[in-house]
């Protein structure tokens, strides 16, 4: 077994982990971090459980190996928290909307809709479907979970326009 460091930001703090060269991502973030947000589903880049950010965007962890995460900044649901502990306002929307059932799939869909929720112009319904397409969910019909994401997206860009 070969052992190497990485060194990349992860939810805003710089960390160095001695991993094991053929980890993913997600093994580096659950087993090395201890963030358990990350989840593991189907461990082939299928499901998307696992999506994270990377660099802004998101990637499926599990097929992503840890040694590429050199330098990068990694964003997990974790880090969408305020330094109080409270939630974002996209993972209140998920419960408002009831879009989470045995939540599984939840933060990735939460971390697969950020760039949704950060873009300057609002998407459609079926944009908002086709760029969660990679996440996939056996409870809850998506429609609450497309609905979440609208309403955060359409609330951010009011905050922003000064209404």
């Amino acid at each position: 077994m070969a052992n190497r460091e990485v060194t990349c930001t992860v939810n805003g703090k710089q960390r160095t982990f001695l991993i094991d060269v053929r980890s993913s991502l997600s093994d580096m973030l659950r087993g090395n971090a201890g963030l358990d947000s990350i989840k593991h589903g189907c461990d082939v880049g299928e499901c998307g459980a696992c999506t994270v950010l990377i660099d802004g965007r998101p990637f499926n962890s599990c097929i992503y190996l840890a040694i590429w995460a050199e330098g990068k900044t990694i964003l997990t649901l974790e880090g969408l928290s305020d330094v109080k502990g409270a939630i974002s306002d996209i993972q209140q929307a998920f419960i408002d909307e009831g879009a989470v059932q045995c939540g599984i799939c939840t933060p990735g869909f939460i971390m697969a809709s950020i760039p949704i929720i950060e873009a300057e112009k609002p998407a459609s319904r079926e944009e908002i479907r086709r760029q969660i397409a990679g996440n996939l969910c056996r409870c809850t019909g998506y429609e609450n979970i497309v609905t979440a994401i609208e309403k955060t997206q359409k609330k951010r860009i009011a905050e922003k326009q000064g209404r």
